[in-house]
């Protein structure tokens, strides 16, 4: 879609009223996982000049007619303490894995699994964004999936998208199943 088609749509739904539903989404996983590219793909915004995150950013995106608003937290070790400052009202958990980082896949997986067992998420559906496919050595959606036994998540909603967030394949289908999944039960 064309810029111009792009600034048209907004001012189209802005004609329409802010009659958008809301949605609270909070964007985690560890520091060099793709967590602000993603959202930057996200936003339709360049994702050529990235730095680390040393807070969080927050953007609202459109899509499907809801207003999704992100809060990209930071994942550095001394960061990761504070993810839980940001859990309450939240919507939807997206955790990003870099799926070429083989040697941190124990820590994600623990750091997930915490997440998971925190209070303020109970039930919460939780999107994991398998990220980096586009390198040779990633790992398949389908085998991090088993490693971190997503299996086992019997009380919440959930999906592993594999994904490359620098060239957005594999990102609107995230974005997808969020929408069709997640959204619709929140009418």
């Amino acid at each position: 879609m064309g810029e111009a088609q792009k600034g048209l749509l907004s001012v189209i739904e802005k004609l329409k009223g802010s009659s958008e539903q809301e949605v609270r989404i909070v964007l985690l996983g560890l520091d060099n996982a793709g967590k602000t590219t993603l959202l930057k793909s996200l936003a339709s915004e360049d994702v050529n000049t990235i730095t680390p995150t040393q807070g969080f950013n927050i953007k609202s995106v459109a899509s499907h007619g809801m207003k999704l608003n992100v809060w990209d937290i930071g994942g550095q070790r001394k960061i990761r303490p504070f993810w839980r400052k940001y859990l309450e009202n939240t919507d939807l958990l997206i955790y990003v894995i870099d799926s070429a980082d083989k040697k941190r896949f124990e820590e994600t997986g623990l750091e997930l699994s915490e997440l998971i067992d925190e209070e303020n998420l109970k039930g919460v559906p939780v999107l994991i964004f398998a990220n980096k496919q586009d390198l040779a050595t990633a790992s398949p959606a389908s085998e991090i999936a088993e490693g971190l036994n997503l299996h086992t998540y019997r009380d919440r909603q959930w999906q592993i998208q594999a994904c490359s967030a620098v060239s957005g394949e594999g990102v609107q289908d995230g974005m997808n199943w969020i929408c069709n999944n997640i959204v619709n039960k929140k009418k």
